[in-house]
Parts: structure tokens; C-alpha cells; sequence
């Protein structure tokens, strides 16, 4: 399955390409290139290592690589390595690592440990990524260490409970347990250090370089909540989307308000401009600003005419529904918080992107667009087998002849026909309420089940489908069957050749 994420393609075919750089590179390097022989060795003299395995092809490689030396030099100085594994020439070392593509990074504690770098491939974040990796999940501090502490990251969270309060320390340890990869997690116990910091015990503080500086969390150490109050207490009242913000803003659970500028002054006057209306509806949705020359066709995938700037949209992920603001309106606070308002009061219609109805469906696999998606794959009590496909992807374009015979099987009998429909609908061309993460992605919607629909992965036969189809659509339909039975039928009434052959003998 090709991997489809609109928004991170954008950004990464508008990230300058590396000309020089090579992962092969003959200049003195602080990353330690390894070996068969060398790896286990290596990953056990030392208590922590960041391992990318690469292929000197790969062009995500080569953009890393200047990327990853800076942060290998940085790192280095942390007694925190950084290594490197050519994958052309070390297949069994990359093979009993269950690497399946490049770059793969991974996170060693010895040779038996490792984990996946869940971090933005970028020096900055590599760096403040392993720091976290190599301090406990929570760090004592304390009167002479707070200060330096507050700057070890560009987010750092300190709680402040007195040393007898066991269930504050435990809950707010398990959580910090779990955010680890994410947070810097410090703790003082001292009422003195909590006094000079203007906060009572037990609360937690987090401190950033941006905004207000400093946020305090009084509330309820439960889990839910306090990630919450994290991810908004750590976001930008108006930040800036780009490849190292974007997974935050799209998983923080609420709207993503985005303001498209081509200027940096334009930008940072609409960051100003915009920051009441952030302060107003924090919590509630994300604003920020993007820079429109680097990243302007993503406004398409908003709706949005990806030449005309400045614009603005909300993109709620959650319901996977966009909301594009009237390009030919002026981009002003004031009437924007507006229209804010109106979205999260639900009082804007969705924008909704669709290709015409079809007419007519000429061939056995149904073609569903946005506008028709409700009544042919929803609104019915047929089984459907719904194909979300991209024009260009190869893997849509090979499935393509099987799907046609697959329909083929369903459509010529009735009694199938009735039961079940093979669909499939553009995702590129058309809004669907669905999260897709790949082409093609195949998924049932059975009968009287149509909100949990049944996502295929097995292999791409018609038999192996048809099966799917047959186990979990809700009518139990076997086409192989029922195609067999009809070619049976037809063999005996004498209407087929002896040596011809069915289309299902030819797969």
C-alpha cells in the first residue's frame, strides 16, 4: 500500500532538496557508521543509541543526512551516539531489524531494546528527542537546578507536590511514564521552591518560551485531562504550521484554524492580529499560520483555490470536515472570528468536495462520488465493498482488471447483484468521511453495520476478496459459489465450448 497523507506530501515535495549531501559522504562525520560485525558490539557498550537505517539511494535519506550530523555532533558532547547502517551492503543486520523502508530510525538501550524514533526528522528535534530518552521519565530538581532545567527543552513540565503525597507523585509519574517521548518531565518536593515559584502544592507547571511563559494545572491528576491541558497549555496561541508542528496540531482533538500568508511580516501580523481571537477559543481550536509560498497547494486539500493568498480554513480531522473562508472576503480578525465562531457553534455547512454524479454506472464496479456516497454506500441494505483509489497510484492501477472481474461476478446473477455492490470512489477528487492512510485502501460496509465498516488486508486475489465479502458482509454472499454454479449450469445446457476457458480458470 502507497502511503497517502496529502498534507505530509506537500510538505515534504516543498522542502528544499539536498544536492551535496550523501549519507556516504567522505568528510570526517561524528554519526558511526556500522557493520554486521560491529552493531551487536556497538549497541552494547553503550546505554543509549539512535540507529537510521538507510539506503544511499533514498532520497528521504539524503535529505536527513545533514540533518541527522548536526544532531549527532550536538549529541555527542551528551555521550548519546548516533550511528548509521547501509542497508545495500548490511542486509542481515537490517533484515533482523524489520526494516521495511528508509529511512527507519530506532531507539537501542542494548542490543535487545529498541523502539521507534517517534520524533520530526529534524537536528533540533532529534536532539531534544534523545535528551528526553536519556534523563529519567521524571527528574528530582531543585533549588540550584530549576533554572537550568526550565531551558533544557522548548517545553518543560515541573510538578510540585510535598514529598508525603505518595498518590500526587505516583499519578503524576505513571503520566509522565506515558508522555515521556513527548515532554520533559521534572518534580521538587520542596515547599520552598514551589512558594518562589508562586504555586501551591500539589500543581504542576509548564514552562515555555513563547506566550504567557508559564502555565499552571491545578485540577484532577487524571490522565485524559491532563494530556489535554498539556497539548493546549504547550501550543502557540497562534503558531505556525510546518513539518515539525503539523502531527501536533492534526492529533490535539480539536479544529486546526489555518491562516495562509506568503510574507513572514504577513504572517507575524496576522499572528498578532489573530492572538485575542486564540486567547478567546483556546482549548476549543488551534490557530496558526503557514507560509503560503512553501506550502500553498495545501490549500487545495482545504478547498481553498491554492493560488489566491492570503486565505483562511478550519480543518477539523476529527470529523474529517474543512471549512474554507470566502477567499474574495479581506482576512481580518474581526469577521474571521466570526466566522470561527459560527463553525464551532455548528452553524457553517462542511465544504464538501465532489465529482458530477455519473448518469449512468457503465461498468460492473459502481462509481461513488461525495455527493452520491450517502445513498450508495450508507443509506442501503446492501453490502458494499468500497475502494478508495488515486489516479496515480500503481498499486490502484494493477488491483484495477481484478476488481472489474470481482464486480463482474456480483453483477451478472440477480440474486448477488441484490445483496452486495462493488464501488469504488476517487479520494483525491472527492471529500469522504472515512481516514484514509493509503491506496488503494479497501473497506466492507456491511449491511446494518455501515458505521463500522471492515478495512481489507489480505492479499489483492478475487477469491481472497470475494471471501472477505463472503464472512463479513451481513447477507453472506459467496460469488465464487454462486460463479461456479453458473458456469456448471452453463456446461451442462451445452453453451460453452469444452476447452474454453472461464475467466476464474485464468487468474
Amino acid at each position: 500500500m502507497r502511503s497517502f497523507a496529502p498534507w505530509a506530501l506537500s510538505l515534504l515535495g516543498a522542502t528544499t532538496a539536498v544536492s551535496a549531501a550523501d549519507t556516504q559522504s567522505e568528510t570526517p562525520s561524528d554519526v558511526v557508521s556500522l557493520t554486521k560485525d560491529t552493531f551487536n558490539d556497538f549497541l552494547a557498550e553503550h546505554e543509549l543509541v539512535l540507529a537510521e537505517f538507510f539506503a544511499p539511494w533514498c532520497g528521504h535519506c539524503k535529505a536527513l543526512a545533514p540533518k541527522y550530523e548536526e544532531a549527532a555532533t550536538e549529541l555527542k558532547a551528551k555521550n548519546i551516539p548516533l550511528v548509521k547502517v547501509d542497508c545495500t551492503t548490511e542486509e542481515d543486520v537490517c533484515s533482523e531489524q524489520e526494516v521495511t523502508g528508509y529511512p527507519t530510525l530506532k531507539v537501542f538501550r542494548g542490543p535487545n531494546d529498541a523502539k521507534p524514533y517517534q520524533g520530526a526528522r529534524q537536528a533540533d528535534t532529534i536532539v531534544s528527542y534523545m535528551v528526553k530518552q536519556s534523563l529519567p521519565a521524571v527528574s528530582a530538581v531543585s533549588q540550584e537546578t530549576l533554572e537550568d532545567f526550565k531551558t533544557m527543552d522548548k517545553i518543560v513540565v515541573v510538578g510540585y507536590f510535598s514529598e508525603d503525597d505518595k498518590a500526587s507523585t505516583e499519578a503524576y509519574t505513571t503520566f509522565a511514564e506515558s508522555q515521556r517521548d513527548n515532554y520533559l518531565f521534572g518534580s521538587a518536593n520542596d515547599a520552598a521552591i514551589a512558594s518562589a515559584e508562586g504555586v501551591k502544592q500539589p500543581s504542576i507547571v509548564l514552562y515555555k518560551d513563547f506566550d504567557e511563559k508559564k502555565a499552571t494545572y491545578n485540577g484532577a491528576l487524571e490522565p485524559e485531562a491532563l494530556l489535554s491541558w498539556v497539548k493546549t497549555a504547550s501550543t502557540p496561541l497562534v503558531g505556525e504550521v510546518g513539518p515539525e508542528t503539523y502531527s501536533g496540531y492534526i492529533t490535539a482533538g480539536i479544529p486546526l484554524a489555518y491562516i495562509f500568508a506568503e510574507s513572514e511580516e504577513e504572517r507575524i501580523e496576522f499572528a498578532e492580529k489573530f492572538k485575542p481571537v486564540a486567547e478567546k477559543h483556546k482549548g476549543t481550536i488551534n490557530i496558526a499560520t503557514i507560509d503560503a509560498k512553501a506550502f500553498g497547494a495545501h490549500a487545495g486539500n482545504l478547498n481553498l483555490d491554492p493560488k489566491k493568498f492570503p486565505a483562511f480554513a478550519i480543518q477539523d480531522p476529527t470529523r474529517n470536515a474543512k471549512y474554507p473562508y470566502d477567499q474574495s472576503k479581506e482576512i481580518s480578525a474581526k469577521e474571521v472570528g466570526k466566522f470561527i465562531q459560527d463553525v464551532l457553534d455548528g452553524n457553517v455547512e462542511p465544504s464538501i468536495k465532489s465529482e458530477p454524479i455519473p448518469e449512468t454506472q457503465d461498468g460492473s464496479v459502481t462509481v461513488v462520488v461525495a455527493h452520491s456516497y450517502k445513498d450508495l454506500v450508507i443509506d442501503n441494505d446492501k453490502d458494499v465493498l468500497l475502494e478508495f483509489y488515486a489516479p496515480w497510484c500503481g498499486h490502484c492501477k494493477a488491483l484495477a482488471p481484478k476488481y472489474d472481474e470481482l464486480a463482474e461476478f456480483y453483477a451478472k446473477n440477480k440474486e448477488t447483484s441484490s445483496k452486495v455492490t462493488i464501488a469504488k470512489i476517487d479520494a483525491t477528487a472527492n471529500d469522504v468521511p472515512d481516514s484514509i492512510t493509503g491506496f488503494p485502501t479497501i473497506k466492507l460496509f456491511p449491511a446494518g453495520s455501515k458505521d463500522t465498516p471492515v478495512e481489507y488486508s489480505g492479499s489483492r486475489t478475487v477469491e481472497d476478496l470475494a471471501n472477505f465479502v463472503k464472512e463479513n458482509g451481513k447477507h453472506g454472499v459467496d460469488a465464487m459459489a454462486a460463479q461456479a454454479e453458473a458456469e456448471n449450469d452453463q456446461g451442462t445446457d451445452g453453451e460453452a465450448e469444452p476447452s474454453e476457458k472461464s475467466e476464474h480458470d485464468e487468474l
